[in-house]
């Protein structure tokens, strides 16, 4: 098998791994998430803000407003998002099999299309999917690679140490990872995804495929549904109490 193909079969193993956790993971937690959305005690209810909110969206103050006003953030925002970022760290090994490590603290090796060497990586989901104490353990796990090639005689420079980041731009990083630059490479979005599989264009290939994917799914039913139950729900425990 000569080099270019197999490397398509790998490009196209990435692809389908992705499709297929997207619509296991992803897609179905979270029409099971909104699914569960017909409770007013899943919500946080804020009386400040709620009634604020439902007038602002639809000019009304009724219980359907209000149920609108407190499912669209959370179907279309929290949920999906917060999912995304969980699962998407969780199944790394998943989409990019080929590219598992063993080695304690690293999620990925590969070797980098651009400079030839070989990277130990940490896969994050987004630009803003990590806190001041991830910082700390993340340079923890690279350090102990450090010491492990020092031990080894393993040629590992502090350029091959690197956090790789699924989505965004390098401007787009957080401060916690431009504090992480300061130390080991950041590679963002497009960045990671040309280092890591030789394409210049893969990042938007793996974009084009959300599309595809997104085709396959039209919830607007179920969350009309919801909207009308939780509507039910916030008559009985909202407006009934004040009558």
């Amino acid at each position: 098998m000569n080099q270019e193909k197999l490397e398509q079969e790998i490009l196209d193993s990435i692809i389908k791994n992705f499709k297929t956790f997207f619509r296991e993971e992803i897609a179905k937690n979270h029409l099971k998430n909104t699914s569960k959305l017909t409770k007013l005690n899943q919500f946080n209810p804020n009386p400040f803000l709620d009634t604020y909110k439902a007038r602002f969206l639809t000019g009304n103050d009724d219980a359907l407003s209000i149920a609108k006003a407190l499912v669209y953030p959370r179907v279309l925002g929290t949920s999906i998002n917060t999912s995304f970022g969980q699962q998407l760290q969780k199944y790394c090994s998943q989409i990019l099999e080929g590219f598992a490590s063993t080695t304690s603290g690293i999620d990925i090796e590969f070797i980098d299309k651009l400079d030839g060497r070989r990277k130990y990586c940490q896969i994050k989901a987004g630009p803003n999917t990590i806190n001041s104490d991830d910082v700390t353990t993340i340079k923890d796990h690279f350090a102990g690679v450090k010491n492990l090639a020092r031990t080894n005689n393993l040629n590992i420079g502090l350029n091959d140490l690197v956090v790789g980041v699924f989505y965004g731009s390098t401007e787009q990083l957080s401060t916690h990872y431009k504090t992480i630059n300061k130390d080991y490479p950041v590679l963002a979005g497009e960045e990671f995804w040309h280092r890591l599989t030789g394409h210049a264009d893969f990042y938007h290939i793996l974009s084009d495929t959300m599309g595809d994917i997104a085709l396959e799914y039209d919830s607007s039913e179920l969350i009309e549904q919801v909207i009308v139950d939780l509507a039910k729900d916030i008559e009985k425990k909202l407006f009934d109490n004040k009558n």
